[in-house]
Formats: C-alpha cells, structure tokens, sequence
C-alpha cells in the first residue's frame, strides 16, 4: 500500500467506529439501495417487452395491461426506496459529523495553550468545517452514488451476457474501464490544484478574521488601505489556484465525454447490426439503449465524485489530524478529585519550580513559596520576570518542568484538571469577554449561581451602579471580546465572574490595571474582603496595591530576588524598595501636574 492509499484510508477507517453503532440503519439502507437498483434495471426490460408487444397487429390488444402497471411499479419502485434508504441514513450521517464535531471541539479545548497560542483561529474553524462537511460527503458519494454505480453495472453486464453477444459486456466493461482510468488520472492531476486552492482559501479567511477582531488597531494607524491589501494579495494567489483548478476540469470533463460517446456508439452499432440480421428486437435496441443511458448518466459525474470523495478524505484528515494532536497537559490515569479532599484548605507551595517554553528559553529558576490557606501573596518585578506564568502554572495551562506545585501537600499534577481549576478562580490582565450579553458573561463563572448569588457578586465588584445605568440592564449585549465596554468595566466583570465561582483560591494577574484611582481603591477593599477567607495571589505592577499583603516576593529574571513584607522589603533597601522610590516619584509628578492644570 503506498503513501498515498495510506492517507486515504486513514481517515475512512477513523470514521468507522462512529459508524458502528448504527448498523442495523446502515443494513436495511443497503438493503433499500439494492431493491431500488433492481428496480431500475427492470425498467428498460418492461420496455423492452412493451415494445415487442407493440411490434405485432394487435398492438392494442397485445399489450397486456399487467406490463403497463408493471412498468409504473418499476419505476415508483426506484423513487420509494431511494427516500426511505435516505430516510433511514439520514441519521447516520447526521449523528457521526455531531459525534466527531463534538469530539474535535470538546479536543481542541484539552489541548494546552501552547497549542492556541500558535494556532489561526479561521484557519482552524475551516479545517472543522470543512472535515465535517467532508464526513457527509464521503458517505452520500460513496454510497449512494459509486456503490449503486457499481451495482447496476453488474446488473445490466449480467443480462447483456446472457441475452445478447459478449461484444455487448466488452465494449461496455472497456469503455468504463478506460473512462474510470482517465477521470482518476486527471483527477490526481488536478487535485494539486484544489489542495493549494483551499489552503490559501484558509489563509484568506484567517487573515481577514485577524483583521476584524483587531478593527480598533487598524483604525488607530489608518492601516484599512494596507489590510485590504494584504488580504487582496492572498486573494490573488487564491484566484490562481482557483483559475488552474476550473480549466483543468474542463478538460477532465471534455475526455469523459469523448470516451462516453465512442462507448456508447459502439454499442448501438452492435445493436442495430443485431436488428438487422434478426438476432435482436426493436425492443431489444430500446432496451440496450436505456441500459447505456442509466450507466452512462451517473458516470458523467463521476470525475466529480471522485474529486469530492478525495477531498472530503483530505478535509477530514485534517479534522482527524487536530483530534491526533498531542494533549500536553493530560490527567494522569489515578488523578484524584482536589474536592474530595475533605480537608482542603488552600495551602499553596511553589517546590524549586523550573519552566521553560523551549529548551533555548529558560523562564523559571528554582522558584520557591508558600501561600498558607486564608493569606495574600503578592507577586511584584519588573515585565518579563515571569510574574503571570506563575499563575499558568498553578492553573495547569502548562506543566512545570522541574520541581512541584502542591495545593494541600498534593501535587497538581495529580490532581484532575477540573477539580483543580474547579478551585482557582482568577482574574487575569486582559480581559476577554464572549459576544454575549453582560449576563452571560457574569454567570460564566458558575452558569448554576441564584440571582443572589450573582447580585452579590456584582456588588463586591462595584458593578451595580454601572449596571443599573444600563438600559438592558443584564442583558446588554458586551460586542466582540467585550469591546462595547471600556477597560475598566470588563475588568470589573472579569472580578465579579471570579468571585461568583466561589473559589478556594483566587488569582488576581494585575486585576486593577484598568482601572482609574477611585473605581481601583474601591476594588482593593473589595478583594482584601473577599482574600480574608481565601488563599490569594495578587500579581501586581502598581505596588501600592499590595501593601497590605501578608507576604510579597519580588521576582527579576525568573528568580525569587527578595520576600518579605511591605515594611520589611523597605528597610532591606533592595530592589522592592527601588521600584517604590520609582512609583511614588511617578505619582507625585503625576499629581504636581494634575494640580497645575
């Protein structure tokens, strides 16, 4: 088997244990097809005997009325049985793309972010599409048009063996053979083409989707001309691939059909001869004619069934390579539930912790903390010192690659992803929101919370005012990642979310950056409020936020450079002292110049 039949029937014998559970449907849709094909083929016989009936005086009288009703049977027989056979595949089809679709998405969410930061989101949903839209096609094609080909075919070489000369079967079997032959070579050909043609059909759509979700960047530096561009020049390649892929399809079209009516002549030579030496009815030519005529239909699609069956098995190799795709961060077989520890507590421990992305690109250094259960730690260093990955790591987006991270004594790595996550709420620097309404949006945290619960949650988060402003209310629409929302709203949606989760653990990755002087001292009341009961990490750019910390370590380079509290990290003088000089400078400028003004 080379490489290529490989690649062919990889994604064909994936796809069969979805198709497994239905087959007793799969049976009796077969079944359907087989009477609808006999069926088919009894028309031109009933003709055929119509038609010598007719050839006698009597015609009238000859022809009984049985053949009539006959031949109306035959042909409501063939319309019957295909729809019930589709009835009843139907939900084949139907339920194995839900199934593979559904695993694909439920996949590409266990994959870790890694996977997702390098990754083209249009590209991506194409990819999904187009392999579950392959699922459909490859059924439909190959058995509801290349099988009942075959069937029939075999059908009509049977009775032309046993009725007429063998010329019949051969001319018929070489033609189809010479025909299948040039369609699957020029196809393979072409297929180069269409392959090329929906790659950059991905590209396109990826970069216009880039595009539209950063509108506000394009606006900011007038960039629409140069976007357009960018996106016309893969347009244009597109448009290439497209154009070579349409006139090679002509001439695939053009050799079928040359082959098809030097087949068929053939044919109909060999059946007048036989009329004209006796040895075959009027009826026997009408019905060697309406044998060619049903072969031959379905076959003038052939190259585009083959086409499509072939691309259908591409798109869905792609769909089934995404579901291939390594799961980084996997539970391990004996993962515990954190929530059946009946003792937990939120006692977090950072191990000698190393991480790094690559082995080039070294982020942690031999990190090591503690968060005793119901305390605050603060995070603070300069941008770049690996500050939120610490909350990557606790979070398992990614896992540590020296060291430990225990929750309760308990190795996260141990634990089962949801019951983990199940207990870190946290509210990260770049607030993304769904294209849902502000409800939905809060409920997120947990779609279960009472109306109580989620009127508190809105409260702790200084939300109510704001929303009470709002003519929807609740149900305003927050737009694309909550862009009809300013910086300071969403973050405040990003806290009341959290704090509705009612977690053990609560991270807060520079959770007041956005916000102005008033709304932010107001948010740290809230957050020392709701930290007392909790284990908390407060990762923090403004220091002034984080006085009040039980503990703050200072992180510079990947390495844990001093710890201590705010009065303690003073009086060292050291590089927490530094950045407090430098932000206390900062705000008195910035104070001397709102007084001026």
């Amino acid at each position: 088997m080379n490489a290529s039949t490989r690649d062919a029937a990889s994604p064909i014998r994936l796809l069969l244990p979805y198709l497994a559970q239905h087959k007793a449907r799969i049976a009796f849709a077969l079944s359907c097809l087989l009477v609808a094909k006999i069926a088919n083929v009894m028309i031109p016989v009933t003709l055929k005997w119509i038609v010598d009936r007719m050839s006698t005086e009597k015609a009238l009288l000859a022809v009984p009325f049985a053949l009539l009703i006959a031949y109306g049977f035959a042909r409501l027989s063939v319309t019957f049985f295909t729809e019930l056979r589709e009835f009843f595949f139907a939900k084949v089809t139907q339920r194995s793309v839900r199934r593979v679709a559904l695993e694909t998405f439920e996949h590409l969410h266990r994959l870790s972010l890694r996977f997702h930061l390098a990754r083209q989101t249009g590209g991506l949903t194409r990819d999904i599409e187009r392999g579950t839209r392959g699922i459909s096609s490859l059924l439909s094609y190959t058995l509801f048009s290349i099988l009942p080909t075959l069937i029939e075919l075999s059908l009509v070489a049977a009775i032309l063996a046993w009725n007429y000369d063998w010329s019949f079967v051969v001319i018929t079997l070489v033609t189809l053979i010479i025909y299948i032959g040039y369609t699957i070579f020029v196809t393979e050909w072409r297929t180069a083409f269409r392959k090329e043609m929906n790659e950059l059909d991905s590209k396109a759509n990826a970069k216009a989707i880039d595009s539209l979700l950063n509108y506000e960047t394009v606006k900011y530096f007038g960039n629409e001309r140069f976007e357009a561009e960018r996106y016309d020049q893969s347009l244009q390649r597109w448009e290439r691939a497209a154009v070579r892929s349409q006139t090679s399809l002509s001439l695939l079209n053009l050799g079928q059909s040359f082959f098809i009516a030097a087949g068929a002549t053939l044919v109909m030579w060999r059946a007048i001869d036989g009329v004209i030496t006796g040895k075959m009815t009027i009826g026997d030519l009408v019905m060697v004619n309406a044998f060619l005529i049903q072969l031959y239909a379905p076959l003038n699609f052939l190259g585009v069934i083959y086409r499509e069956i072939r691309q259908a098995v591409t798109d869905m190799g792609k769909m089934f390579g995404l579901l291939r795709e390594h799961q980084e961060v996997a539970d391990r077989p004996d993962a515990r539930d954190y929530w059946a520890n009946s003792g937990e507590k939120g006692h977090v421990t950072f191990d000698r912790v190393d991480f790094h992305y690559d082995a080039n690109r070294a982020i942690l250094h031999e990190v090591s903390f503690e968060i005793p259960a119901g305390n605050t730690l603060a995070v603070v260093g300069a941008s770049g010192g690996g500050k939120s990955t610490l909350a990557r790591l606790l979070f398992r987006f990614y896992d540590v690659t020296g060291g430990a991270i225990r929750i309760d004594g308990i190795d996260i790595r141990d634990m089962s992803q949801t019951s983990l996550r199940r207990a870190i709420g946290i509210v990260p620097q770049d607030t993304v929101l769904f294209n849902d309404t502000l409800e939905y949006n809060l409920r997120y945290g947990r779609p279960e919370a009472t109306d109580d619960e989620l009127a508190q949650a809105i409260r702790q988060a200084r939300l109510d005012q704001f929303i009470a402003k709002l003519p929807e209310g609740l149900q305003t629409p927050v737009g694309e990642r909550g862009l009809k929302l300013s910086g300071g709203e969403k973050q405040r949606v990003a806290i009341a979310r959290a704090l509705i989760k009612n977690p053990t653990i609560l991270v807060f990755d520079e959770a007041t950056s956005a916000l102005d002087s008033e709304s932010e001292k107001a948010i740290q009341a809230e957050i020392a409020a709701v930290s007392r009961e909790r284990t908390t990490m407060i990762i923090a750019h403004r220091l002034s936020t984080i006085v009040d910390a039980d503990q703050i370590i200072v992180m510079d380079s990947g390495r844990v450079v001093e710890r201590g509290t705010h009065v303690s990290l003073l009086a060292l003088g050291g590089v927490y002292a530094r950045l407090w000089s430098l932000q206390a400078d900062a705000t008195n400028d910035d104070a001397a110049i709102a007084q001026h003004n």
